[in-house]
């Protein structure tokens, strides 16, 4: 007899629904599996006979065909067990092959029958139900992540015999709580904790409103990675569809705390520090199966990129596209994905390699070419891509001991979500597609950018004097766009432009060794 029932399979964020089609029959006892199924799927051969064994259903005299399709398309993983498992149960008669109509099943079968957990469950049933699927039973494990996917009826089970006595109408599956909470992780730094360094704050504090990218230059102790750390608490916290977007990511790269009530929806935006030894396939995803990297996993928070120049050329240049488009694909032989990757990257780097270039207190005992080498570790693309540039003096004794603190965090924060309310009122107006200021279109720069009349003559002189390109032009023009939100303004003006070009440190500094 012939039954079917319905699986997922992920490429990146992507679902593709699966039809499992299994033909079993008393005859020379085989198992085949055909449709594209790489080894974790091939393997569900030896869990499902096992774990249909345990509820005795015997397949040692039986010949059992499973047919994934569509068959061009690669399967990937072990979520498929519970869905070959039961069209096999149904294709023997011991359940009604009704029963499996219009259901997903995901579900990684143990020996002895037992579900575990999942990779990838929330966007597979997102996916799953873009594609009009309205029910799901997932592993008991998964049940924190799946109750946040609405318009599906998803029902947990822990066990094979669990499943089978509801197909058979013997019981109901409890449904996933559907409690739906943002967690907020409670942080006891503010930006108050960082004395001095008055422009470097105001540099995050505009790269924070408008989602610039940033780059601060510094020496060792001046305050680069505590800054970093404590952007985040400037920035507004996530909202419910950001929220889910963040969690299908850790979900596929397995970074979700599983079990009920263990998968809260986040509030606070994800903080990455890769270091600096991390490979390309680390930083923009990789693997198989094909999992997101580091400016991924950032997305819609932060992406902090200590001691710069230390990275390895090739995984610099590999962050292009994502820093341009907001979105990185991965290509391999067997395989391509694209995972989106919006974050907002704060890069940190010493002056120079001994990190003591400009600084009065400490000798720098670096000469001219090796200064040069360092600078020219990070290529003109990339620093075209880092919106703001700033300078971090040394700090004085005078600002470390008793010196008076600056805003706290609650303080900057309502400025930047006023800043980022305008922006937002501009793309429901329709002005721009950009909800933030980093993220307009070069189409768009124009007209949302729009300069007075003395504000476009310091851009004409400084475009000659610091060498910009079109792409840092465009940059300059968004960061002035962001000054002047900041400020409450609804025109962008000279001193917006001017702190705007003020912003472009390494352009004014390799202007100044040509």
């Amino acid at each position: 007899m012939l039954a079917t029932a319905w699986s997922t399979t992920l490429l990146g964020l992507e679902t593709h629904l699966v039809r499992v089609e299994v033909e079993a029959a008393r005859n020379v006892p085989s198992f085949e599996l055909v449709g594209l199924a790489e080894a974790a799927v091939r393997e569900s051969r030896v869990r499902v006979r096992s774990a249909l064994a345990q509820l005795g259903v015997d397949l040692s005299e039986c010949r059992v065909v499973v047919n994934m399709a569509p068959a061009d398309l690669r399967k990937v993983g072990s979520g498929f067990d519970l869905a070959i498992a039961c069209a096999t149960l149904a294709a023997l008669r011991k359940i009604p092959e009704e029963s499996l109509a219009g259901i997903v099943f995901l579900g990684e079968l143990a020996l002895s029958g037992k579900i575990h957990v999942l990779r990838g469950v929330l966007p597979q049933l997102m996916g799953a139900r873009e594609a009009g699927m309205r029910k799901a039973i997932v592993p008991h494990a998964n049940e924190g992540e799946a109750a946040h996917v609405t318009g599906v009826d998803v029902r947990v089970a822990g066990t094979l015999g669990e499943v089978l006595s509801m197909l058979k109408g013997e019981r109901e599956l409890p449904r996933a709580n559907t409690c739906i909470e943002l967690e907020t992780l409670a942080s006891h730094e503010d930006m108050s904790d960082v004395r001095g360094q008055v422009g470097a704050k105001r540099a995050l504090e505009v790269a924070a409103a408008g989602g610039h990218n940033v780059l601060m230059i510094g020496p060792p102790g001046s305050g680069k990675t505590m800054l970093a750390r404590r952007l985040g608490t400037v920035l507004p916290d996530l909202n419910e569809e950001e929220a889910l977007e963040v969690m299908a990511l850790q979900s596929v790269a397995g970074l979700l705390t599983h079990g009920r009530g263990g998968a809260s929806l986040p509030r606070t935006r994800p903080f990455r520090a890769p270091h600096h030894t991390s490979s390309e396939g680390a930083l923009v995803g990789g693997g198989d199966p094909l999992r997101p990297g580091e400016v991924s996993l950032a997305h819609r928070g932060l992406l902090f990129l200590d001691e710069l120049p230390e990275f390895r050329r090739g995984a610099l240049e590999a962050l292009r596209q994502p820093l341009e488009d907001g979105i990185v694909t991965v290509s391999r032989v067997a395989a391509k994905a694209t995972f989106p990757a919006r974050p907002l990257v704060v890069a940190a780097m010493n002056p120079c390699p001994c990190g003591h270039y400009g600084d009065p207190n400490h000798p720098c005992v670096c000469n001219v070419d090796r200064h040069r080498r360092y600078r020219a570790r990070i290529s003109g693309p990339i620093l075209d891509r880092l919106d703001v540039h700033v300078v971090l003096p040394p700090v004085e004794l005078s600002c470390l001991r008793g010196a008076r603190q600056g805003e706290r965090s609650e303080v900057v924060r309502a400025r930047v979500v006023a800043a980022r309310e305008r922006q937002q009122q501009r793309f429901v107006s329709g002005l721009t597609h950009a909800t933030l200021n980093g993220a307009i279109s070069a189409s768009d720069v124009e007209k949302v950018c729009a300069l007075d009349a003395e504000g476009e003559r310091l851009l004409r002189r400084s475009f000659d004097r610091l060498g910009l390109s079109a792409r840092g032009l465009g940059k300059v023009l968004r960061v002035a766009r962001t000054i002047a939100d900041l400020a409450g303004s609804d025109a962008v003006r000279s001193p917006h432009v001017a702190e705007a070009i003020g912003a472009r440190a390494l352009d004014r500094e390799t202007r100044d060794a040509a």
